[in-house]
């Protein structure tokens, strides 16, 4: 597993100071120059020295990192009003436009609206169905022995669900330009936030020609089907289905570019994170033989070979624990950044207006002063009755967010987690081959940067 070092106490601080301590960087350019591709390190090493709560400046532009939940908590539920989404987000409208993930203020409350009901709980169930038949579709052609790269089989397992749940087709024949798409995006969205979070909001992000083919490529699929469906007005069971009837309170619905900028939304938001989630859990259950051999006992005793449903979730809480806890270790959104309106106030300092604000899952789920033994994964500190997990601060934990922005598609991406793991754990054994080294690509989410190799063991 990569390890990080882990924040010390909180620095004592200095009377009267009103902004919090930081490092000093240079003249005009500030701490631009210092994190020197590597975010998470620098981050982490900003903790350690200078405490909870950080002050940075960019070329001019002021942030804040923070490291304490109830600092979070302010930032995301209290004073929520008092914030929009930080400057990377910029880097995200390129390719998402203005859905849910980057849209602000009343619109961004109609489209929210106008979403909401392609999750509710009962909907979110009805597409375990298909969750599970293409896992066990992917089962069918695996092979006792054969070798492969779990995180890419997880792409396209989750790929061919989320466009079956949003569109109800089958994208089998475009998968690769969409697989290849979403590497380049992945790939070049820190260089973009970077652009985003220094050059002023008038000023268009520069962008390669390899990106604009992968956003064309996108937009050519997401808008083919749109079109389609508009034609034949075929009305199934999917998300597309739900959103074109949807209509605000004056009636109206979705024009096409706003259907288009939700869909790529939640068909990123749907393939990636729980294919990330998925390909951590079988690196830390390859990596802890027996924490996988108690998952695989509560699958026999539970389900004894069958399909799970929604109804066996309540009766799988180890494979729930499980997945909690991967995605503690390797949350599926590693950082979130807010943009304060006004100045504001976070424990004893005061801070400008228009400072990004950014608070990082990865680093808060892995302080030992919440986690004991962070590094250790340990699916049993989510065991009712266990006050590791019982006590822990609101915010100490959250891997989708949290406020009135939190993830819409929190339960349909946990769901999908739980019921793909068991399908696989129960048919499968996924040994990690032992001899290479896994790298975090901190980018949208969080990937392994070269992809995890394994082999299969039919069980």
């Amino acid at each position: 597993m990569t390890t990080l070092p882990h924040p010390g106490a909180t620095v004592a601080r200095k009377s009267g100071s009103k902004l919090p301590p930081g490092p000093k960087g240079l003249p005009l350019f500030g701490n631009v120059f210092e994190p020197r591709g590597d975010a998470i390190g620098y981050f982490t090493r900003c903790m350690r020295e200078y405490g909870d709560i950080v002050f940075l400046r960019f070329l001019g532009v002021p942030m804040c990192f923070v490291n304490r939940p109830e600092y979070i908590e302010s930032v995301l539920v209290t004073q929520h009003a008092n914030f929009e989404k930080s400057k990377d987000y910029r880097a995200l409208r390129r390719v998402l436009g203005n859905g849910l993930l980057t849209s602000e203020g009343e619109f961004w409350r109609r489209q929210r609206k106008l979403v909401q009901p392609a999750f509710h709980q009962e909907r979110i169930g009805a597409y375990a169905e298909v969750m599970v038949k293409f896992t066990e579709r992917m089962l069918a052609s695996w092979k006792d022995g054969q070798s492969l790269d779990i995180h890419e089989a997880m792409m396209r397992l989750t790929l061919d669900i989320v466009a079956e749940t949003l569109f109800d087709t089958d994208v089998s024949h475009e998968a690769e330009d969409v697989h290849a798409a979403l590497d380049i995006l992945m790939g070049k969205f820190m260089r973009q936030a970077g652009f985003a979070f220094l050059l002023p909001t008038s000023i268009p992000i520069p962008t390669t020609r390899r990106l604009q083919r992968a956003v064309r490529q996108l937009d050519k699929v997401i808008y083919g089907i749109i079109r389609q469906r508009r034609a034949d007005g075929r009305m199934s069971g999917d998300l597309l289905s739900v959103l074109l009837q949807a209509q605000d309170d004056e009636g109206k619905g979705m024009t096409d570019r706003q259907l288009h900028d939700e869909i790529m939304t939640l068909f990123l938001a749907g393939h990636e994170t729980t294919a990330n989630v998925l390909s951590w859990t079988w690196l830390l259950l390859g990596q802890n033989p027996h924490v996988e051999e108690k998952l695989a006992g509560e699958l026999h005793r539970v389900l004894g070979g069958r399909a799970p449903t929604p109804a066996d979730l309540s009766r799988l809480p180890y494979t729930d624990m499980v997945i909690r806890e991967a995605m503690r270790i390797y949350p599926p959104v590693w950082i979130i950044g807010r943009r304060a309106l006004a100045p504001f106030r976070l424990g004893d300092y005061e801070l400008p207006a228009k400072t990004n604000v950014l608070m990082s899952q990865l680093l808060m789920h892995r302080d030992a002063r919440y986690f004991p033994e962070p590094e250790r994964f340990d699916p049993d500190r989510w065991r009712a009755g266990d006050t590791r997990g019982e006590f822990l601060p609101r915010f100490a934990y959250f891997p989708f967010g949290g406020g009135p922005r939190v993830c819409i598609g929190a339960g349909f991406a946990t769901m999908e987690a739980v019921l793909l793991l068991a399908t696989i754990a129960q048919k499968f054994r996924v040994n990690v081959v032992a001899e290479q080294t896994v790298e975090m690509l901190p980018s949208v989410t969080l990937r392994p940067r070269s992809g995890i190799r394994a082999t299969l063991s039919r069980r």
